[in-house]
């Protein structure tokens, strides 16, 4: 190894910040910026309240309603029918994720340009991008989890009466599980590239641009 890698490893080192703060960067953006965050975050919502409907109405299905051969039939069709939406809306709120954090990248183009000129890594710069979308993944995720188990329960108790009692707890807490964690993956997924175009930007050129 030369000296000149030696100095550059060292450098690198230096500048580095802790993941706590790139943390709390993230959050002061998301504050700053919380009419376009919410905006972001309602898609989020939407998308995972119906997953989390989906899932947790087919775990319903097979605990309540009564399994003769015409009832498994439909089960099948109405699940299938639900799963090709399940992935349109999916795709959807991937792309909105991707089209918001490209605008959010355009908005910020001399703040990131500011980071860079003080030291930031590019590696840094798509740091906060990703916190920033897995934060509002997460969140949006949660509220989307709850709102879909909700309007999911009340139709079920509306239709058939114990449903407290029938119904499998840890089947749908599993299901809600798995859509929160789909919401925030797919957050982060559709942020990379914005992130990875935001950290590829030259300093010079970011600050020369005016808004």
């Amino acid at each position: 190894m030369t000296s000149e890698t030696k100095t550059r490893a060292g450098i690198k080192r230096q500048i580095r910040l802790p993941n706590r703060e790139a943390f709390k960067i993230a959050l002061r953006s998301v504050r700053i910026r919380l009419w376009r965050s919410c905006i972001t975050m309602a898609g989020i919502v939407l998308t995972i309240a119906f997953l989390s409907s989906v899932l947790t109405s087919n775990v319903a299905a097979r605990a309540l309603q009564p399994s003769s051969a015409q009832s498994i039939v439909e089960t099948a069709g109405n699940r299938a029918t639900q799963v090709w939406l399940a992935a349109i809306s999916l795709l959807v709120c991937v792309v909105g994720i991707t089209n918001a954090m490209l605008m959010s990248v355009t908005e910020r183009y001399r703040e990131i340009g500011t980071m860079k000129c003080l030291g930031a890594l590019d590696w840094f710069v798509v740091k906060l991008f990703l916190i920033e979308a897995g934060v509002l993944g997460l969140l949006g995720s949660v509220l989307g989890a709850a709102i879909g188990f909700v309007f999911s329960l009340l139709a079920w108790m509306a239709q058939y009466e114990h449903v407290f009692s029938a119904m499998p707890w840890r089947a749908v807490f599993a299901r809600l599980a798995m859509a929160v964690a789909v919401g925030a993956v797919l957050s982060v997924i559709g942020a990379i590239y914005p992130a990875r175009r935001a950290g590829k930007m030259p300093p010079a050129d970011a600050m020369r641009t005016e808004m």
